[in-house]
């Protein structure tokens, strides 16, 4: 999210917080990108603030709320308010439980493959309208195609990005294998560590896709500890993701920090051709 666009962010939440009867005298941003994260006190309460032309917030909820009743998990919705998105001012906030994290922060492999796959497990059991990951591959394709969207891009690295996309996307196709709800982003960045265990967030990603389309995002002594993961698909999914990843990062409008450095790291890679690490390695 722009800066300029922050207070009248933090703003919005506050006001809906306040209007739903939460205390709320600060307002502490996490994190920010295309949605701010943010913890509203004394309340305690983790609020997710986008623009509305951006936000996908009502199918997040519906997804948080049918992912609960099977025991998934994921974070949970702030109980002491309705389950919904709220909207003012031109930004659409939801309201979530706030986890406090856990010391130490590292989290074992073992663990991480375990509630992947239970999350897995509960999104079979989802019934929900979604896009198909090769949606997402199409809107990283149209990014990789145009100099207006993305204008830093040289073109010999526009020309890598478009033809690993377009190969990936169609080798990963050609396969035929089975496919599921994925979270579509599981990447370290939404696991959080809690005393009740990891909890993934961060739900705007579900797509439809092999699991390995998944698997392809975190790190590789994970998805190793994963049960029945097709390796050769799951490299090729690695490639995919590596190519997505870059495209976003040099997206005029991208908001990550020092976005064209991890650009360049994830160019790099691709260059180097297959075996295509994982992006915690290619991020070090």
């Amino acid at each position: 999210m722009p800066a300029s666009e922050i207070q009248r962010a933090l703003a919005a939440a506050t006001s809906i917080a306040s209007a739903l009867d939460l205390t709320v005298d600060d307002a502490i941003v996490l994190q920010n990108s295309n949605t701010l994260a943010v913890r509203l006190l004394p309340c305690d309460v983790f609020a997710r603030v986008a623009p509305v032309e951006q936000q996908v917030a009502q199918f997040e909820v519906e997804l948080a709320q049918q992912l609960a009743e099977t025991g998934s998990p994921v974070a949970a919705l702030e109980p002491r308010v309705a389950p919904r998105p709220y909207e003012r001012d031109g930004f659409v906030v939801t309201l979530w439980t706030y986890y406090e994290p856990v010391t130490p922060r590292e989290v074992s492999p073992a663990d991480y493959a375990n509630a992947l796959e239970r999350l897995h497990a509960g999104l079979r059991k989802v019934d929900l309208r979604t896009p198909h990951f090769t949606d997402r591959v199409a809107e990283a394709q149209q990014l990789a195609e145009s100099s207006n969207l993305t204008p830093a891009l040289a073109a010999a690295d526009r020309k890598l990005l478009t033809s690993t996309l377009r190969s990936r996307r169609r080798a990963i196709s050609d396969r035929g294998a089975a496919e599921q709800l994925l979270h579509g982003e599981p990447h370290p960045g939404n696991v959080l560590s809690t005393k009740t265990g990891l909890l993934f967030i961060d739900l705007e990603t579900c797509c439809r896709g092999p699991v390995e389309f998944d698997l392809a995002h975190v790190p590789e002594e994970v998805s190793e500890r994963y049960a029945g993961a097709d390796e050769d698909l799951l490299g090729e999914c690695r490639g995919l993701v590596l190519a997505m990843v870059a495209a976003w990062r040099w997206d005029q409008g991208d908001q990550f920090p020092d976005g064209q450095r991890a650009g360049r790291k994830l160019l790099s890679a691709l260059r180097d051709g297959p075996p295509w690490p994982t992006i915690d390695v290619v991020m070090r």
